[in-house]
Order: structure tokens, then C-alpha cells, then sequence
């Protein structure tokens, strides 16, 4: 992935006109793949649940006899991430990315070890509650660490790392879930194991250092040079340097504590949180949970009963969901963060069209081929191959990049609160819906939802691949005050 220097923005690199890539830096990628792991926890945790919950059912009579229970600790975790996701943008910005990180999996190592020791259903409640707030925190805390030690030409490209990572810990689960199916006390493993990567993560980010952005603005200026100097070569250091240095005389000229209020009341912030804050709940709205929820229906909808089957879909899926995210971080510094958006989401609607039909059509045929089924099956496939390379990296990646730096984890804990709260509600409501009105006018709804996505995209996100934190503050000052706004600010600057 080689992303040239451009003219007007951040990433300028020396005269000889040299390029940045994706493996150009070993230290950058190292420091992305290490904050990654908190994704392939995030990815794990909602993954695995599914294939432990038929054991716990096993173990647990009052589990198998209660649909509550069982609903309970499902979305235990979504309650648990919620309030991480909340708490960890303060923590981020008052504490730091690294000690974020570090309090997130000691967080989660005690959740792991709490499920997979659980001697009842009300304490593995408990411990699915801790390993949400782990996760909660590590969702708003990698995207912004991988995003503040990344050169802006390739910062779309690592950040959509850690969605692979995500979606790497999705289909890990379900191996997981395969390998210990014979296994004593299978459901004890399939939990416990995600300890591992947490207490990896942890000794890793030890000898890692704090976020060079963050190193700068509100603790040690010198240590952060150490930091960058390490990223950039010496001509591109010292351009860094004039950015943050310009960036940290701003904020001294604010002479303002930052509050929660300042992000509905200050104009340019409101309208980057707004589109942040839309981006992540469209994700979920558009269904991605759903059309992974329903794969083993729409297999034994295409004429196939096997278990089996059923789950070995379940694994295509989840690798498919992996591979689109790979051609994502290839597409996102090239084709752009709204283009690729726009694109998905197009990709989208058309599946979710499909997979209507289907499952409108198929109960009005008595036919045993399995037709509509196959045509569901399409429907999936086509979906999944949209929008893995789009919708699930983008709103991530516009989340780490679009705040000023002295609101980037409030704002970026914000708006993945927003994400994990439309992630309850579709988790709660769907089968409802399904119940009411039928799967095949819910998947018509879901795509409804994505076509408003696709104009609420172009209406209210802006390009920003390529462009510095402070070159992306501007356009919010600009979309805020007009134009003029910045040439006034620029004269009394330079009077």
C-alpha cells in the first residue's frame, strides 16, 4: 500500500518525493498490531458467546429454562461496553492511551477469569459485565493510539487494522468454539481462553510508549520527539513537531477545561461529533449484526438441516467479513474514507433488497429445491462482501481522526457509546420486529435505513484521507463559521 505525498496536507514528505507504505515502518505497524489485540477482544467476546451459551444451557438448568437469562447474559456485555466505552474516552484523555489500554485488560483478564470459573449463572453475569467494560475502553482507546502514532497518508490503512483485528477475533471464536466442543467443561474454555490475549496485550504495552500526540499536549514534550523520531525521518519530524507545537499554543490560548457540554455547545465540535456519532450508529442499523445472526437460517432455508453446516457458515462468514476488511485497509487511504463509504453502503442496499425478496418469496412457494433459499445465501454473501470493506472500518477510522485533540477520547468515547448502545437495541429488537412484520419486511426496513445512511454520508461527512488532525479541524471550522471564519483568524494571527 504506497500512498504518494500530496500538496496541501499533512503528510508532506522530503524532496526526494519519497513514499510512505504500509510496512515502510516495522515500529508503526508493531505499535498498531500490539493496540490491535484490544479489536481481536473486542471481535472475540461478541463472537463467542453464541457457540458457549448452547453448553451453559447444558450446565445450567434454570439458563435452558429461562429465555431471560439467557437473553441476560448475551447482552450483559453489551451493558458492560456501553459504560467502557463511556468512562474510557475520560480516562483516555486524562490518563493517556497506554494506562487506558493497561486498565482494559486487567479489566478483562478479571472478567475471563470470573466466566470460566463461574459456579452460577448470576456470576457469569457478573464476569460477562467486567469483560464488556474492558472491551468498551479498548474500542475508543486503539483506533485513537493507532491513529495519533500514524502518518497521515497511511493512518486509514492502521486504523482499519484493528477492525481486522475485530473481525480476526470473530472467526477466531468460532474456531475456539469448534476445538473445545468435546472438551470437559467446554464453555469454561471457550471464555477463559480470551484471557490470553489480554495478558499478551498487557505485556507488550509495557514496553510501549504513550501516544506521541498525547505525550506532547499534556505531558512531556521531549519524550514525545523521542517518540516521533522513531516514525518520521529528520525532515518530516521537524514538520510534526511545528504541527504540535501550533496545536498545543491553541489550546493554551483556549485557557477552557474541557466538559461534555462544550460538545453540543461548541458549533465545529457538534457537527463533527454529529457526523461521528451517525456514522456508528448506521453501522449497526444497517444490519450487520442481523445478517450475521440469521446465517444459519438462511443455510437451512437454501434446504441444508446439518448443525454443522450451519456452523461451518458461520466460519466462511466470519473469514469473508475478515478478508473485506483486508481490501479496506488497502482501499481507504487510496479511494478515500467517504467514497469507500458511499460505495458499501450502495453494495448494501442492493443485498438487503435481495435477501428480502428471499425471504419474502420463500414461504409462498412450496418448492423443496431450496431456490429462495440459494438466493439468500447470494443475498449474504453480497452483503458481507460490502460491507466488510467499508461501513465496518470507516466509522472507526472518521471517529479516531475527526476531534480536536483536546476532545479526541471524550468525542471518540462519545460516539462509540452511540455504537455500542444501537448495537443493544438492534440486538434486542430484531426478532421483535422479524416477529411483527416478517424477516423478509424487516431486511426491507434494514435497507430503507441504509439508503438514509448513504445521503446522511454524503450531506454530513467530509473527505479527510490524507489530511492532518489540524487540517481536519479546520474543515469543522469552516463547515461551522464559513470560510471567511479561517482567513480573519489567520490576519489577527499574523497582526
Amino acid at each position: 500500500m504506497t500512498i504518494e505525498s500530496m500538496p496541501g496536507s499533512s503528510g508532506y514528505l522530503d524532496a526526494g518525493n519519497r513514499k510512505i507504505t504500509y510496512f515502510s515502518n516495522g515500529y508503526v505497524l508493531g505499535l498498531t498490531v500490539v493496540a490491535g489485540i484490544g479489536g481481536l477482544l473486542f471481535g472475540y467476546d461478541t463472537g463467542v458467546i453464541s457457540g458457549a451459551l448452547l453448553y451453559i444451557r447444558d450446565e445450567f438448568e434454570e439458563v435452558n429454562q429461562s429465555s431471560f437469562l439467557q437473553e441476560t447474559i448475551v447482552s450483559m456485555a453489551l451493558v458492560g461496553a456501553i459504560i467502557g466505552a463511556a468512562v474510557g474516552g475520560w480516562i483516555n484523555d486524562f490518563y493517556g492511551r497506554k494506562r487506558a489500554t493497561l486498565s482494559a485488560d486487567v479489566v478483562f483478564i478479571i472478567g475471563s477469569v470470573v466466566m470460566a470459573a463461574a459456579p452460577n449463572p448470576y456470576v457469569l453475569i457478573v464476569g460477562r459485565f467486567l469483560v464488556g467494560l474492558g472491551v468498551g475502553v479498548a474500542s475508543v482507546t486503539a483506533p485513537v493510539y493507532i491513529a495519533e502514532a500514524s502518518p497521515s497518508e497511511i493512518r486509514g490503512g492502521l486504523v482499519s487494522t484493528n477492525v481486522l483485528m475485530i473481525t480476526g477475533g470473530q472467526f477466531l471464536s468460532y474456531l475456539v468454539n469448534l476445538a473445545f466442543t468435546e472438551v470437559p467443561g467446554t464453555w469454561r474454555w471457550m471464555l477463559g481462553v480470551s484471557a490470553m490475549p489480554a495478558i499478551l496485550q498487557f505485556f507488550f504495552m509495557l514496553f510501549l510508549p504513550e501516544s506521541p500526540r498525547w505525550l506532547y499536549l499534556k505531558k512531556d514534550k521531549s519524550q514525545a520527539i523521542v517518540v516521533l523520531s522513531k516514525i518520521y525521518d529528520p525532515y518530516r519530524l521537524e514538520v510534526e513537531i511545528d504541527l504540535l507545537a501550533a496545536a498545543l499554543e491553541e489550546e493554551r490560548q483556549r485557557k477552557i477545561a474541557v466538559r461534555y457540554s462544550d460538545v453540543f455547545k461548541v458549533k465545529e465540535i457538534r457537527l463533527a461529533f454529529f457526523a461521528g456519532a451517525g456514522l456508528q450508529a448506521f453501522q449497526q442499523f444497517t444490519g450487520i449484526n442481523t445478517v450475521m445472526y440469521y446465517s444459519p437460517t438462511i443455510v437451512q432455508m437454501a434446504g441444508f438441516s446439518s448443525n454443522q453446516l450451519a456452523l461451518l457458515l458461520s466460519l466462511i462468514v466470519a473469514a469473508m467479513n475478515a478478508a473485506g476488511t483486508v481490501v479496506g485497509i488497502h482501499l481507504i487511504d487510496h479511494f478515500g474514507r467517504r467514497k469507500l463509504a458511499l460505495s458499501s453502503l450502495s453494495g448494501v442496499i442492493i443485498s438487503l433488497i435481495v435477501l428480502a425478496v428471499a425471504f419474502i418469496l420463500e414461504p409462498s412457494t412450496s418448492s423443496v429445491n431450496g431456490l429462495y433459499g440459494w438466493m439468500a445465501v447470494v443475498g449474504l454473501a453480497l452483503y458481507i462482501a460490502f460491507f466488510s470493506p467499508g461501513m465496518g472500518p470507516v466509522p472507526w477510522t472518521v471517529n479516531s481522526e475527526i476531534y480536536p485533540e483536546a476532545y479526541r477520547g471524550m468525542c471518540g468515547g462519545m460516539s462509540a457509546t452511540v455504537n455500542w448502545i444501537s448495537n443493544l437495541i438492534v440486538a434486542q429488537s430484531f426478532l421483535s420486529v422479524a416477529d411483527a412484520v416478517g424477516t423478509g419486511s424487516t431486511f426491507l426496513i434494514l435497507a430503507v435505513i441504509a439508503v438514509a445512511a448513504f445521503v446522511f454520508v454524503v450531506v454530513f461527512v467530509p473527505e479527510t484521507k490524507g489530511l492532518t488532525f489540524e487540517e481536519v479541524e479546520r474543515i469543522w471550522k469552516e463547515r461551522a463559521w464559513g470560510s471567511g471564519y479561517i482567513r480573519e483568524a489567520l490576519l489577527e494571527e499574523g497582526n
